[in-house]
């Protein structure tokens, strides 16, 4: 299925017509709704297309898709309030950062028929606001022949002189300066102007090694050959590692970011008993495993690792041991000042 994916995107990319490939992802929608439409906002490539089908057949509720790439570009498509959305899909500090803006509506999961699947220690059953979606850790994904095991037990490896221009990064704020705080003792938390400054001081000397800053394009420039390393999302690296067997995945000692997508309501929803019905229908076994086979991120979906092989479960690319959780911490919200200043000095780095 992988691989089928990843013919897909090369001919999207031969004809030309990547953005338009499945599902209407245009940017034309206005604030006048459908009544019988769900516009929903996600990340690329992260959901089944045929899920999306499915829904529309069981239900006659027509699905708009509209994706971007990082929580930063979601929160700037989201607060345009060109485009009324009923549900977004992102990433946990950015729920947080909404909620507190009280921008989200509050979820009956009473009626859910298929909530019940979802795990509660990946997440609180009792939350009032988002429903989890995928989970996983930030790491390096590899090239074996060029980069050994111990070299990526550390995050000293992405600075490391011998690997210039052979080295992608995230094209996202927070997830690029977790190495650098990590490396420098310091909590990748951290509100701490001098700690942030330090961590840009350590990426812009890093820049010169820098191939690129992807997000979406990681898999496959990995699995193609076109790169040593690469800072990436655990589902992106298992999705690489199945196209190239020389690909493999570590989570550095220093410690990393936990992650935790998750849906919400906006306040912008025109229909909630419609939006509900999503969202419980994707929490449905049959849906969560074809959502699984397509992203390959570690679900929360119980009734759905049930029915994963054991080969698949004890994959840690996937599914990280508890010493790897232990050793990672969810994305916190920043206060205005902060995220003032991160996005200060990611332009800064960038324009260097």
């Amino acid at each position: 299925m992988k691989k089928r994916l990843a013919m897909l995107f090369a001919l999207c990319l031969m004809t030309g017509v990547l953005s338009s490939c499945g599902k209407d992802t245009s940017s034309t929608e206005t604030t006048k709704k459908d009544d019988n439409t769900l516009v929903i906002l996600n990340y690329g490539k992260y959901i089944d297309e045929s899920v999306l089908d499915q829904f529309e057949k069981e239900t006659g509720i027509k699905v708009k898709l509209e994706e971007y790439e990082s929580p930063e570009e979601m929160y700037t498509k989201f607060s345009a309030g060109s485009i009324n959305y009923d549900l977004v899909c992102t990433s946990d500090y950015m729920v947080e950062r909404l909620i507190n803006e009280d921008q989200v509506l509050e979820i009956n999961f009473d009626d859910f028929e298929y909530y019940k699947n979802l795990d509660s220690q990946i997440f609180d059953p009792e939350n009032k606001y988002s429903m989890p979606y995928f989970y996983g850790t930030l790491g390096i994904l590899y090239n074996t022949t060029m980069v050994s095991d111990e070299e990526v037990s550390t995050w000293n490896v992405l600075w490391d002189e011998a690997y210039k221009d052979s080295i992608i990064m995230q094209n996202s704020v927070r997830d690029s300066f977790t190495p650098a705080l990590r490396l420098s003792g310091y909590d990748i938390n951290t509100t701490d102007e001098n700690q942030l400054n330090d961590a840009l001081d350590l990426l812009i000397r890093q820049k010169p090694l820098v191939y690129a800053y992807y997000v979406d394009e990681t898999g496959d420039e990995m699995a193609m050959g076109n790169a040593a390393m690469a800072l990436v999302y655990s589902g992106e690296a298992a999705y690489a590692m199945e196209l190239n067997d020389d690909l493999s995945y570590s989570v550095p000692e220093e410690g990393s970011n936990l992650w935790i997508d998750s849906w919400f309501m906006p306040k912008s929803c025109h229909n909630t008993e419609y939006a509900e019905k999503f969202l419980d229908f994707l929490c449905r076994e049959d849906i969560g495993m074809l959502n699984f086979d397509y992203v390959y991120y570690a679900t929360p979906n119980l009734a759905v690792k049930e029915n994963l092989d054991e080969e698949t479960l004890s994959d840690t690319t996937i599914f990280p041991t508890d010493e790897t959780l232990a050793n990672c911490e969810v994305y916190k919200q920043y206060d205005i000042d902060t995220t003032k200043l991160s996005n200060y000095l990611w332009k800064k780095l960038k324009s260097e």
